[in-house]
């Protein structure tokens, strides 16, 4: 049955030069919003004990605006302003349920620019996008249709570090679940091999169910440090600075560009492939604390691999299961249950009491695999 859901389109744009001032002064004047209203929650509640809700930091808003100091707020559009605010109400709620921490002030020069205009202050007419105070529509590079009919709620725009403009268009979309399929799987994350299957998948994996780690920062690791070692011989606040500072960030985007979207072809290929996807519940954040492979587990993004499985899971029909970090996979014989006593990352091949050789990846995924039925 086919299910509507909110789904966000990423599209690169060229602004020209005087488009480009409006947005870079809506991100400047978000975060100024974002910290100040921050502040002035931190201080009501630590001198006075007093909460600051929603309401009254928009009220407080509009007092900043009416001030000689802060009138240049006046000078953007006053939705992404709320909607700073708003993102702070989040975070805050998510800091009281105990899912985050307390909120930071955001910083110039770490924090991602972005700024979020809702449908009062865009329009969208003949496929062009209009931004509010801004002059004509944004020069957007289709790359894929929208949905049919798609009428968009909220409308992003961002710059990352490699100063690449990008817009985010937020609208319904109807997912048609795919035909059934009777293939189930376990998967087995590594680092030799990205993942490796408890069953070949012809054109996806190798005779034994792997699929080859692309380490997309190790093939660039030697242009990345080029690139690294110039802009630390340049001096602080030059414009050669500048200039290899964003050569480093296209080297960045680069990494993370390709990794995208060979992520985004290897799920998507699994999960038409099979009916129910089985996974392994690995603690990414513990992991990397192992400043010998740290590198080369974020370079793998298996964090990233599963949240794309699990919305695409869901989308078409499919069913994810995750099996309990402590499942000994590695040790667990797949063919008789013995357990063994110790298994060390250096051994990839081993032999069970019983007689049956594994690998030790397939012979993880199987296990997997057989986990992931039974908790079913």
């Amino acid at each position: 049955m086919a299910r509507t859901v909110k789904r966000a389109f990423k599209f690169r744009f060229y602004p020209t030069p005087e488009q480009a001032e409006e947005p870079a002064r809506t991100f400047g004047c978000a975060r100024l919003v974002y910290n100040k209203a921050l502040e002035d929650r931190t201080r009501a509640y630590t001198l006075e004990g007093r909460k600051v809700s929603y309401v009254q930091s928009s009220a407080a808003l509009t007092e900043w605006k009416r001030t000689e100091e802060l009138a240049f707020l006046n000078e953007v559009s006053s939705v992404p302003l709320q909607q700073a605010l708003r993102h702070l109400q989040a975070a805050f709620a998510n800091f009281f349920a105990k899912r985050a921490k307390y909120p930071t002030f955001k910083s110039r020069k770490k924090t991602r620019l972005s700024a979020e205009y809702t449908r009062s202050a865009f329009t969208y007419r003949d496929g062009r996008i209009t931004l509010a105070k801004m002059g004509g529509p944004l020069n957007i590079v289709w790359s894929r249709p929208l949905p049919e009919g798609a009428e968009p709620s909220t409308v992003t725009v961002s710059k990352d570090a490699a100063g690449r403009w990008f817009v985010s268009i937020l609208c319904q979309d109807t997912i048609r679940p795919l035909d059934p399929a009777g293939g189930v799987v376990g998967i087995d994350a590594g680092i030799t091999s990205l993942l490796t299957l408890s069953r070949p998948i012809p054109g996806l994996t190798d005779a034994a169910g792997k699929i080859a780690n692309p380490r997309h920062e190790r093939a660039d690791r030697r242009r990345l440090a080029r690139a690294q070692r110039a802009l630390a011989r340049k001096d602080k606040g030059s414009n050669n600075r500048a200039k290899a500072r964003l050569t480093v960030a296209w080297a960045h985007a680069r990494i993370a560009d390709r990794r995208r979207d060979h992520l985004h072809k290897l799920t998507t290929s699994i999960v038409r492939e099979n009916q129910t996807v089985v996974i392994e519940d690995l603690t990414v954040r513990n992991m990397v604390r192992n400043h010998s492979l740290a590198r080369a587990i974020s370079d793998a993004s298996w964090r990233e691999l599963r949240s794309m499985l699990e919305y695409k899971a869901a989308w078409y029909g499919r069913e994810l299961v995750v099996v309990d970090r402590w499942f000994p996979s590695s040790k667990l014989c797949s063919a008789c249950g013995t357990i063994q006593r110790s298994m060390p990352l250096n051994v990839r091949d081993w032999v069970c009491a019983c007689g049956a050789a594994h690998d030790r990846d397939v012979n993880a995924a199987r296990n997997i695999l057989a986990a992931g039925l039974a908790e079913r």
